[in-house]
């Protein structure tokens, strides 16, 4: 793993920390500088009086780090990895100390542990029977589950029609009100509409067309409320799309035994990294360079952003994927081990050429139309992916607008990285790649003749 500087710079969870690690990119800050096959390790001097220990693992990159920063990978982590890209004449190759060996066993012992439990879950699946050992329990359990969630959907349906008869002018008086219906949803083992409740409980009073958006979430549900009552009417991947809307996603092992499998090369557009309170969770949204299909891998994490798998924007893959049922599934899983080439960029004659070209010919009539077929398969799948191949970001009042030859899309975007996407395009035609949220779209990564710009991770 020999990182370029801008490659480690796309690691970084946000701006901040990649402004703070660029100004640690200094020698004589660094007492120890060494590396061997596995590691790369130093110590930085801080404001105490014994420097930070700063290492990663290559294998990755992993990072871990002795200051107190919450952000990961932190500044010191991603200094380090600058250092190696601009200086490394200032490196000695050296036996690896103590407090790094053991970091790396310790990890070694983890993925050990990990693909021991693995292979005694297929080995335990080759010897168990097929099917439930005791159907009629496992009947009974589900039948449970549905009837406890069929009378948690009523009690929402008079909720939502009380709420309509009292009129949306009332709803900004009641936010006690969401969130007891909220529990109640996660009572009747709903999880997802008690997001979907708390999510338009923060939409009331926002913005002057907040009735319309507001009214649009509801809708949704009482959709929602009534696929539920015509499951014997609907296919097997409109009922799997429904109860993932209501919170009851497939097992992940079901997932990888039974998912339908896609294999491809897998060129990783954008991510976006969330958090509230202390859980945070990891979008990463790839396409496929031959089946030109999109998929999700979502991950979360508690504590800080410190996910298992660092992805890289900008960078291919080729593994095979499992993907969720549904109509047009988009969330997947990476079935094998994730292949180092993840630490790597994409191909060099990839490289040059930036996006192919089929995709960035892509006018804003055909995504939009592309849209439409996938709101239409789940109306409840969301956040959707969206790249537009050609359009100019652009300000008008208070919101930015990416300016494509036959209309316009509405942008969700800081103002100041508004006009770093402005300086990025020079005023000429990019492609623009992010996560459509119904009314406005997320940029996550600006593609010029390659890679141009990514979004910073949203903090709590």
């Amino acid at each position: 793993m020999n990182l370029r500087s801008e490659e480690v710079l796309r690691l970084s969870p946000d701006d901040s920390s990649a402004k703070a690690a660029k100004g640690l990119v200094v020698p004589g800050k660094w007492p120890r500088l060494e590396f061997d096959d596995a590691a790369v390790w130093g110590e930085c001097q801080g404001s105490g009086s014994k420097p930070y220990q700063v290492q990663v693992d290559r294998n990755g990159p992993a990072f871990r780090c002795t200051c107190p920063s919450r952000k990961f990978p932190c500044k010191h982590g991603l200094a380090l990895l600058l250092l190696l890209a601009q200086h490394p004449d200032r490196f000695a190759q050296a036996q690896a100390p103590a407090w790094v060996a053991e970091w790396l066993a310790s990890r070694q012992q983890r993925a050990e542990k990990q693909e021991a439990a693995k292979e005694a879950a297929k080995e335990a699946a080759k010897e168990a029977p097929p099917g439930p050992a005791d159907p009629q329990v496992a009947a009974k359990r589900e039948a449970g589950r549905l009837r406890r969630m069929a009378d948690g959907l009523a009690d929402l349906e008079r909720w939502l029609n009380d709420r309509l008869r009292q009129g949306l002018a009332q709803l900004s008086g009641q936010p006690g009100a969401w969130e007891e219906m909220a529990v109640r949803m996660v009572d009747a083992q709903l999880p997802g509409l008690a997001y979907r409740l708390r999510r338009a409980a923060g939409r009331v009073g926002k913005g002057e067309d907040w009735p319309a958006r507001v009214l649009a979430e509801l809708g949704e549900m009482q959709l929602l409320i009534e696929a539920f009552g015509r499951q014997a009417d609907l296919r097997p991947g409109t009922w799997a799309d429904v109860r993932a809307a209501l919170g009851q996603t497939q097992d992940r092992e079901a997932v990888l035994a039974g998912g339908e499998r896609v294999a491809d090369t897998w060129w990783v557009l954008g991510q976006a990294v969330e958090g509230e309170d202390r859980l945070w969770t990891r979008r990463v949204w790839l396409r496929g360079q031959d089946t030109d299909r999109y998929a999700l891998l979502l991950d979360h994490a508690h504590g800080g952003p410190r996910f298992a798998t660092v992805f890289r924007t900008g960078a291919g893959f080729t593994a095979t994927l499992a993907f969720y049922p549904g109509n047009g599934p988009l969330r997947a899983l990476v079935t094998d081990e994730v292949p180092q080439s993840l630490s790597q960029s994409l191909p060099q004659s990839v490289a040059q050429g930036g996006l192919p070209q089929a995709w960035r010919s892509a006018g804003l009539e055909m995504v939009l139309g592309q849209l439409a077929r996938d709101v239409a398969a789940n109306p409840w799948q969301g956040p959707l992916p969206l790249l537009m191949g050609q359009g100019v970001p652009f300000p008008e009042g208070q919101d930015w607008y990416l300016h494509c030859a036959d209309g316009r899309l509405r942008l969700r975007v800081r103002d100041g990285d508004g006009w770093h996407l402005m300086a990025r395009s020079g005023g000429s035609p990019v492609a623009l790649f992010g996560e459509w949220e119904g009314e406005r779209l997320r940029p996550l990564s600006v593609w010029t003749d390659r890679l141009a710009w990514t979004e910073a991770v949203d903090t709590p």
